[in-house]
């Protein structure tokens, strides 16, 4: 299994190489120059002029764009991630402030749709056709439908404005505040907890309802195990190996949701570090950014993968070639 570890992250080094490339292709194709925007409107004078092409020099500005690139993958490979252009501070610094709230944010949806959907998901395979069964399809064709964002303003007229209930934005660390940090998450992670619910309960419904029609099933009935025994014992741990890899491709959906849900709930994670470096033409904090969040799905597909040998003994045994 080490050696299967091992060859999948050596396998990701191109997938890292060409999103690291079409990031820093774009942000530079984007109209706006960073080094005029951060002079601000002195850069608009014509005495200024000089001091604007020597700040682009600094920046390395001046260069065409493949020179450029090799001069950030350069410093990458050294551990050199730049400096952020608007706030002269490591880049890396500005990410690993925002990395806990967004990891918060995920888990927490994450938990949301697993304690939501998943027994749902069961008792509407097991009572197929039941009142509690087209009620769950109802619910996922309207998770699936919903936009996020119109979910997440909804939700805040509702619960922030008009009940008060809760506060319509901000962010708070979990050490620093428990209470007010949970209050503030929730909305957000229901927001995006919704649509993974909705896109687990749909795929683990229907594996159920195959594996419960399997042979292996009719013969472990026969010997006199329990529904329960049945259901636990042999029908989910047969049905979860296809729901994996929806749950592995789902995260990089929420991370590219997150970007939308914490400009929504002004939640102050890498999300929302993105988008305002977007609008600075912060480029290494975005290029360093993309690439954090690139390496994290490639390490949350690999975990996937392993998952799959504990849960299936022949995936398992097929690591060893």
């Amino acid at each position: 299994m080490g050696r299967y570890a091992a060859r999948r992250l050596l396998e990701a080094i191109p997938t890292l190489f060409i999103v690291s490339a079409l990031v820093f292709g774009l942000m530079r194709l984007a109209p706006g120059d960073p080094a005029a925007m951060q002079m601000g409107r002195e850069a608009a004078r014509p005495e200024n002029k000089e001091k604007l092409e020597a700040l682009r020099h600094e920046m390395k500005l001046d260069r065409s764009i493949p020179v450029q690139y090799v001069y950030w993958l350069s410093d990458l490979v050294q551990g050199d991630f730049g400096h952020s252009y608007r706030n002269k501070r490591p880049v890396v610094d500005l990410i690993t402030e925002k990395i806990p709230a967004t990891l918060q944010l995920l888990a927490g949806s994450f938990v949301l749709a697993l304690l939501f959907g998943t027994p749902l998901a069961i008792l509407a395979a097991l009572r197929r056709g039941s009142l509690l069964d087209r009620g769950v399809m109802a619910f996922v064709s309207a998770g699936l439908a919903i936009p996020s964002f119109w979910l997440g303003l909804t939700l805040i007229l509702l619960f922030a404005v008009r009940y008060r209930w809760l506060p319509p934005s901000g962010y708070t660390p979990f050490f620093e505040d428990p209470v007010a940090s949970l209050k503030q998450m929730l909305m957000p992670a229901v927001t995006m907890g919704v649509y993974l619910a909705a896109t687990l309960m749909r795929f683990l419904r229907a594996d159920m309802i195959e594996v419960m029609g399997a042979d292996y099933i009719r013969t472990a009935r026969a010997k006199g195990l329990s529904q329960r025994a049945v259901v636990s014992g042999h029908a989910m741990r047969n049905a979860l190996v296809p729901v994996l890899t929806i749950a592995g491709l789902e995260i990089g959906a929420l991370l590219g949701g997150s970007v939308i849900i914490e400009q929504v709930f002004g939640w102050s994670g890498v999300g929302w570090l993105i988008v305002q470096s977007v609008f600075d033409r912060d480029y290494p904090v975005v290029q360093t950014a993309v690439l954090f969040v690139a390496v994290g799905l490639v390490l949350v597909n690999l975990l996937v993968d392993l998952a799959y040998g504990w849960l299936n003994p022949r995936v398992r045994a097929s690591y060893g070639r």
